[in-house]
């Protein structure tokens, strides 16, 4: 994972990596894979807290997104959606849980 968002911390992807590593291909396709598990990590979380937000946070969320503001981001769901770092954490797990059965569906 090389970009980082405001939700970085709460990714663990040592299992899908080390499931990517194995597979049968070259490593530019491995490093595409990972993007691909980035940007789908990165597509559920937005989806889910832009559907926790009322329209008008919804912009805030996403103007904070847009410039990488990390902390004012934290601020303003905390304030507007209560405990979502859970809700984001157990996004990202269950995001990454399906990915891989994907691997090892393709690894059988």
């Amino acid at each position: 994972m090389k970009t980082k968002h405001f939700y970085t911390h709460l990714i663990e992807t040592t299992d899908i990596t080390l499931e990517i590593a194995q597979l049968n291909v070259t490593s530019k396709e491995r490093v595409h894979l990972l993007s691909l598990v980035e940007a789908n990590i990165h597509s559920a979380v937005v989806s889910m807290v832009l559907s926790s937000l009322e329209p008008h946070d919804k912009k805030i969320f996403l103007q904070n997104l847009s410039i990488n503001e990390h902390n004012k981001t934290w601020l303003h769901l905390r304030q507007k959606a209560g405990n979502i770092e859970e809700e984001i954490k157990k996004t990202i797990d269950d995001t990454i849980s399906e990915l891989l059965k994907d691997v090892r569906k393709v690894k059988s």
